[in-house]
């Protein structure tokens, strides 16, 4: 027998066929390739996954088929069937295409797709952009900020057969920012409402472009409020008002919201109406003119500087005729009258330098009724404490000028104040540590210029000196306590008391207070000398890892020495604020004044005059219960609860009761008001039904649909349980 040495290329034909037989085995074992498409590194990687993945270096293509999955960046694709361009990143996908990432995700039957570009087309789309779900014969990516969907719809319900939906011809998606429609058909199920020439909804906006809200009250009858929004531009949008109440007749108006690239932001608001007489006398007019103008704009400079204006004018011939009785702003929106009852119209200026800054103000009054103060203008500067020359002092500045006018609500212009005055203010402090205690001890020099005095014949120099100082320390001890009685999860407790005293002292002014026209609380100083002391318990454990507070009590007083007119030193008012976090379901606060200063004969004296509390239960996600009480010794005694109560996915309810308990025999006692209201979960909407009863104003009834996509509303209208802190107190508005 002849012997054959192997030659080395037969050698390496054997390691070959090894290979490729050892990987057919791994294919037959696993049933499943992946291949690493890359040029730039792994950063910029196409990686393809399949039951068969195949790849030709003839024309830099990869194919693969049977669940197919291709990841490139945050995108990910999958399909049945794909071929992928390894140069060009051009990619062709068929059957059960579905293209996700952080944008929305796009499914249909078949796809040309670039990952490098992010351009894309698919046919017979099913797609989700939040909150829009919709479905469209061709759907194309032109680039990760921009879709576009022909000859398809959207719609906010998720749902094979949406509730409603807009169908178009084109729908333009950009992503986080807004969705652009034109040539709509609005449908309700398969039934056709109403065509829509154009929808353009910025995904920034949480209110819907269409509002109405129907509903029954006492003082307006049955009663239809409506918002229409509408956009002009991605930096203009507004709303149309068109309002019917049953007792007041028509009503109408619009807003716009405008934003710049260079000189700010702002809003415009108009609300007209010709209202009808409700107790028409012969002699009396049959409707009145009442409207609203109200401007708002802001506007950043730079990094320091900023301006603000608000303009309101309000006019209402029904005031002029019948008096204070009536007010235009809490007639038709009573919420913006409870922040505000009398708006002011002002135009402010900052500027912040280095070491101080610089404000201007004008404030005008521009509703005759108001009693209001005037600034035309007043110049504000400010340069706060800094340190002088390295040494331990500070020197604190503020120079103050400004024409001032106190406005009455009256014709007579003899009623009216003015004065011209420039208040400074200098302070060098000394913030020192002594062992364990923080010191503070200051002097202020106050000099102020009025240019008459109550008589207006003679310019007034006063001056006023200050001294005082601020002491306080910390102290704390950890208690090696570790419990889990009543659930509370305690782990040590840290016990932390704060003590603090403020001494202060001002000299008797110069110029006695009786002298000077009283415009604020700058004329009316006179001699001083207290000692405010407070002290603060804090109780802290750690849960998770993480401290947490327990309960914090704080007891706050003055002591006032020597007072002016023979009384003598004497305690003030003792304040008391106490907050419990024992769980994080449960939340307590409350406040309460006793009473030690002014006349002993006082009924308050020696009592606690006022105690307010607020317990607050958060028992899982739409399970909640509010109780508060608002006590005024020998006055109102107000309990407020809210029960809101999630029953199972699709139904709600909540209770909000008001009910008066206090002891002046000229308040009413019993319940006040009361509010029911049933929510029921419509998949893409809500529907609220509310119930309202005031002892002194009526029943009244809204119903409100709104989108869950878009669940703010133009109108406010329900009561809420204002939450901590104690003292609040939640109130109604229509609009």
């Amino acid at each position: 027998m002849t012997k054959v040495r192997c030659k080395p290329l037969d050698k390496k034909i054997k390691l070959l066929s090894f290979l490729l037989c050892y990987l057919s085995f791994i294919f037959l074992c696993f049933g499943h390739l992946q291949i690493l498409l890359s040029q730039e590194g792994q950063a910029d990687a196409i990686i393809v996954n399949g039951d068969t993945v195949e790849y030709s270096t003839d024309n830099r293509q990869v194919s693969a088929s049977g669940n197919v999955s291709v990841t490139y960046k945050d995108s990910t694709l999958t399909c049945d069937k794909i071929t992928v361009n390894t140069l060009t990143k051009e990619a062709k996908a068929e059957g059960n295409v579905r293209i996700e990432n952080e944008q929305g995700v796009v499914e249909g039957e078949d796809v040309v797709y670039n990952f490098q570009t992010g351009k894309g087309i698919i046919s017979d789309a099913d797609f989700r952009s939040n909150p829009y779900f919709g479905r469209a014969e061709r759907f194309q990516r032109q680039s990760e900020e921009e879709f576009i969907a022909k000859r398809g719809y959207i719609s906010t319900c998720s749902f094979d057969q949406p509730h409603y939906r807009i169908k178009s011809g084109k729908v333009n998606f950009f992503p986080n920012d807004k969705v652009q429609t034109k040539h709509d058909t609005f449908y309700v199920g398969q039934v056709p409402f109403f065509y829509l020439p154009r929808y353009n909804h910025s995904l920034k906006d949480p209110l819907m472009h269409v509002q109405l809200l129907p509903g029954k009250s006492k003082d307006w009858g049955p009663y239809l409020l409506s918002a229409w929004r509408y956009n002009l531009t991605d930096n203009a949008n507004g709303r149309i008002y068109a309002d019917y109440r049953e007792k007041l007749g028509f009503a109408e108006g619009f807003g716009l919201n405008y934003k710049t690239e260079e000189f700010g932001q702002g809003d415009y608001k108009f609300y007209y109406t010709h209202e009808r007489s409700r107790r028409f006398q012969q002699g009396d007019p049959a409707e009145f003119q009442r409207y609203l103008v109200r401007c708002r704009h802001k506007w950043i400079i730079d990094y320091g500087t900023n301006l603000n204006a608000e303009y309101y004018k309000i006019v209402d011939s029904k005031r002029q005729i019948y008096g204070s009785e009536y007010n235009f702003l809490k007639d038709y929106f009573y919420r913006e009258y409870e922040k505000d009852s009398q708006p002011l119209s002002y135009l402010s200026f900052h500027r912040t330098f280095g070491y101080s800054s610089l404000d201007a103000l004008v404030q005008k009054r521009t509703n005759r009724w108001y009693t209001q103060l005037e600034k035309l203008p007043e110049i504000k500067y400010v340069a706060p404490s800094y340190n002088i020359l390295g040494s331990p002092f500070y020197l604190e500045n503020i120079i103050e000028a400004a024409n001032l006018n106190y406005k009455y609500e009256t014709h007579s212009l003899s009623d009216d104040v003015h004065m011209n005055r420039i208040d400074s203010e200098n302070k060098i402090s000394m913030p020192t540590k002594l062992a364990f205690i923080r010191l503070n001890p200051f002097v202020k020099y106050r000099l102020t210029y009025y240019d008459g005095d109550i008589y207006g014949s003679l310019e007034i120099l006063r001056s006023i000196f200050y001294a005082g100082s601020e002491l306080s320390t910390k102290f704390y001890r950890i208690f090696n306590i570790k419990t889990g009685f009543l659930g509370l999860d305690i782990n040590d407790l840290r016990h932390i008391i704060t003590p603090t005293v403020i001494y202060s002292y001002n000299h008797e002014p110069t110029i006695s207070s009786s002298k000077l026209e009283q415009i604020d609380e700058v004329d009316a100083i006179t001699r001083s000398n207290a000692v405010t002391l407070e002290l603060s318990n804090k109780l802290q454990t750690k849960r998770s890892n993480q401290s947490v507070d327990l309960a914090d009590f704080r007891v706050t007083t003055n002591y006032t020495f020597n007072r002016k007119g023979g009384r003598g030193s004497n305690i003030g008012d003792i304040l008391f604020d106490l907050e419990l976090f024992p769980y994080s379901w449960l939340r307590i606060n409350s406040e309460a004044t006793y009473n030690h200063s002014g006349n002993r004969s006082d009924v308050n004296y020696n009592t606690f005059s006022s105690v307010n509390y607020d317990i607050n239960f958060t028992f899982q996600e739409g399970r909640s219960f509010g109780l508060g009480q608002r006590y005024q010794r020998k006055g109102g005694n107000e309990i407020i609860y809210k029960l809101d109560w999630r029953l199972n996915p699709k139904w709600a309810f909540s209770v909000y009761h008001r009910i008066e308990r206090g002891h002046d025999p000229q308040i009413i006692r019993g319940l006040k008001e009361q509010e029911y209201t049933i929510s029921r979960d419509l998949h893409c909407w809500n529907v609220d039904l509310t119930y309202n009863i005031k002892r002194t104003e009526g029943e009244a009834v809204w119903l409100v649909f709104r989108l869950k996509a878009f669940p703010e509303l133009e109108f406010e209208f329900n009561h809420d349980y204002h939450k901590p802190k104690a003292g609040s107190q939640s109130n109604p508005s229509l609009r």
